[in-house]
């Protein structure tokens, strides 16, 4: 048995598939009874336990629900059929120049790599591009991109699961050790940051990347790493004293959790401390949040440092 058929045999438990897809234990069950999908079957205990490849077109469904389809009309469809939508959905996408072109293509040859089991090969390229062109550029024009990439090569059956968490885990290990080696400023210019997600969000990728930029403008960052309670991000930022609080939401994220979460943390932190959030969740696009800075993309973090210095030079003066 080679390892992707081993691999195919793992089982997860109705907690971890939540945390997995972002669909809730509830909406799973609901499924199960009206859809016959989910089909789990039961460990010792009794407890629903999930095949692999169930997960894997559950995690499909969550992205098609995130991009406006409704569960009644995908989640009884085949994952051939599922995985033809998100083709579709690719297709209409917008190619903004041909350097952008380009440059995907550039880009491809690490999901190659990823599909051939070469990480080896994919970390000594990556780390080469990392030494050669710097943090700024390998997080804004690889990671990000790239990251995407790998996100609809899994949507569209290209790459597995597991071969998607070793391009994070490879990824992650690289942007940590370059972090490490960023000197640190010789003055306290601020802000100083706490970065975490709430505990729903489970990817840490996004964080690393924010934390990566801030580090580059001189912020002290303080890294909860990810799936924190909100009442302890909050006691965390007390402790620590910041001056912002950063949140990195996925497209997973339900926008209830969302808003919810910090509508909480707004009335647990102090009025002097700032929050932050990017990340592709929907409910950022929605509404504007109350004391909660949107950041739309990696460029924003600059202008946010900057307003944030220049607030409060303001303020002593």
């Amino acid at each position: 048995m080679n390892s992707r058929d081993e691999h195919s045999q793992m089982v997860l438990s109705i907690a971890a598939v939540e945390r997995d897809t972002g669909i809730g234990k509830d909406t799973l069950r609901v499924w199960e009874r009206r859809y016959r999908f989910p089909e789990p079957g039961r460990d010792a205990n009794g407890e629903r336990i999930y095949p692999l490849a169930q997960v894997e077109k559950l995690r499909v469904i969550k992205r098609l629900m995130d991009q406006g389809y409704r569960p009644g009309r995908i989640v009884a469809q085949s994952i051939e059929a599922l995985q033809h939508l998100s083709r579709g959905e690719a297709l209409l996408q917008p190619v903004h120049s041909v350097s952008a072109m380009h440059e995907r293509e550039d880009l491809q040859a690490y999901i190659a790599q990823l599909q051939q089991h070469e990480t080896d090969d994919m970390r000594r390229e990556l780390l080469s591009t990392l030494t050669q062109n710097g943090l700024q550029h390998f997080v804004m024009n690889v990671v990000a991109p790239l990251t995407g990439m790998v996100g609809n090569a899994w949507a569209r059956g290209d790459l597995a699961v597991h071969e998607e968490h070793l391009y994070t885990e490879c990824v992650t290990s690289l942007m940590r050790q370059a972090i490490m080696a960023i000197p640190k400023p010789e003055r306290n210019e601020g802000p100083r940051v706490l970065l975490t997600t709430f505990p729903q969000e489970a990817h840490g990728l996004g964080l690393l990347m924010v934390e990566s930029l801030l580090t580059l403008q001189g912020c002290r960052c303080v890294s909860l790493g990810t799936q924190t309670p909100v009442r302890d991000i909050a006691q965390a930022a007390i402790a620590h004293e910041v001056d912002v609080v950063a949140l990195s939401f996925s497209v997973n994220m339900n926008t209830n959790q969302v808003l919810e979460g910090l509508a909480a943390l707004n009335l647990l932190l102090p009025p002097s401390v700032q929050v932050w959030v990017g990340g592709q969740a929907p409910a950022l696009r929605r509404r504007s949040i109350d004391r909660v800075l949107v950041l739309h993309d990696l460029n924003s973090i600059t202008q946010a440092v900057h307003d944030w210095r220049r607030l409060k030079l303001h303020h002593h003066d």
